[in-house]
């Protein structure tokens, strides 16, 4: 329905997006997502028509978008921007049927069809009960459901939404997506700009990463929206986990704090494991967990990216995660648990205390090295020991 083919846009010697290539299939949605300046609205407002590419091309439906007239493009495809600004105070009820006016000429009256698919656009965005106000004395939020019911007063084949879901509270943010769900079934396409990353990995088939005007990634959510991806398009930590109750990719932002000199091993998994992990992270400290079952909560949040320590020659990664590494440091040795068992012993100021108890598995650091996972407190520096 929709394909982009090599698409360049620039502004002057600015490129906004470059050699992007894209296509949404009759019944998807597929979802841009990306940091801000990305070039995701640029990329949409080609697609509608607003904005000429440098190179490449987009088509709807096989024809070129280029060969069509404004008004047979407005009947395919209808936009919901980001910001909407009318310079008069029209009623909710005029603004909604302003979709319909690729179908009649300018003088021409509204017909029953055109007045039948107002007030079905206004019951599906729940605008209808205050249709008679005026678009200026209604909030912002509202305002963006009269614009989405415009946009499926069209009746178009495809639809454009510029961040749909920014000005809207939680319950309307799923609905507004539910009904581009809704939308898709009778076998058209949406492409959706969502800052969202988990509501967009639970409402879009696939997604689009874009990053510096170019498409980073693209296909399944769970196949974008991993941790070295977010963090690379977004400079940013994030737990990359599945939701408890949908079952979709979701992503949790980190903060990364400042380093401290300490080091913390999470014993115990599930949510409440994973919360422990994600905060002291965040808190700085140096941050090992297990032994965890595939699959748990608290190993997706373990293996997110984050930040790395100051090490001489280790390897290892600073924050919550499963160390692999075997290289001295300038703290001794480094890692942390394998998650397939480990021998524990406790050391204070050097000396053994406790006696180690082996258990099966290989230890993943190479050479079975002395493997440590320290902390300060009481009297002294205590050592987690583990020893093949």
């Amino acid at each position: 329905m929709i394909d982009v083919a090599d698409l360049s846009i620039a502004f002057g010697d600015v490129k906004a997006v470059r050699d992007a290539s894209l296509g949404v299939d009759r019944g998807e949605v597929v979802g841009l997502v990306g940091p801000n300046g990305a070039g995701k609205t640029t990329l949409l407002s080609a697609i509608n028509g607003l904005i000429d590419p440098a190179s490449g091309s987009v088509r709807i439906d096989g024809d070129s978008l280029g060969g069509l007239s404004a008004r047979e493009t407005a009947r395919r495809v209808a936009t919901v921007p980001q910001e909407t600004s009318l310079s008069f105070s029209f009623s909710v009820r005029e603004v909604v049927a302003m979709g319909r006016t690729p179908y009649r000429s300018r003088f021409e009256r509204a017909s029953a069809t055109d007045r039948e698919h107002v007030r079905r656009a206004m019951e599906r965005t729940s605008v209808r009960r205050f249709a008679d106000r005026a678009i200026d004395e209604i909030s912002g939020g509202e305002r963006q459901r009269v614009v989405l019911a415009r946009a499926l007063c069209q009746d178009p084949e495809v639809l454009v939404l510029d961040e749909p879901t920014a000005s809207l509270d939680v319950n309307h943010q799923v609905r507004t997506l539910a009904l581009v769900r809704e939308f898709v079934a009778d076998g058209r396409a949406a492409l959706c700009a969502i800052h969202d990353l988990s509501l967009a990995a639970r409402f879009c088939d696939r997604l689009a990463l874009l990053a510096e005007g170019r498409i980073v990634a693209a296909g399944p959510p769970e196949s974008v929206l991993t941790g070295t991806n977010v963090e690379r398009a977004f400079d940013a930590d994030a737990a990359v986990t599945r939701h408890p109750v949908t079952g979709a990719v979701d992503v949790t932002a980190t903060a990364g704090g400042a380093e401290r000199d300490g080091r913390v091993h999470v014993l115990g998994g599930g949510r409440a494991g994973a919360r422990a992990i994600a905060t002291l992270a965040d808190a700085g400290f140096a941050v090992s967990a297990g032994v965890l079952p595939n699959g748990d909560t608290a190993l997706e949040t373990a293996d997110a990216p984050r930040a790395r320590c100051n090490r001489g020659a280790c390897g290892r990664r600073r924050g919550a995660g499963r160390e692999r590494c075997g290289e001295p440091s300038t703290r001794g040795r480094c890692g942390a648990p394998s998650g397939r068992g480990r021998t524990d012993a406790v050391e204070r100021n050097g000396r053994q205390d406790g006696r180690a108890r082996p258990t099966s598995g290989a230890d993943p650091c190479r050479g079975n090295r002395q493997r440590v996972g320290e902390r300060r407190g009481g009297a002294g520096r205590r050592h987690r020991t583990a020893t093949p």
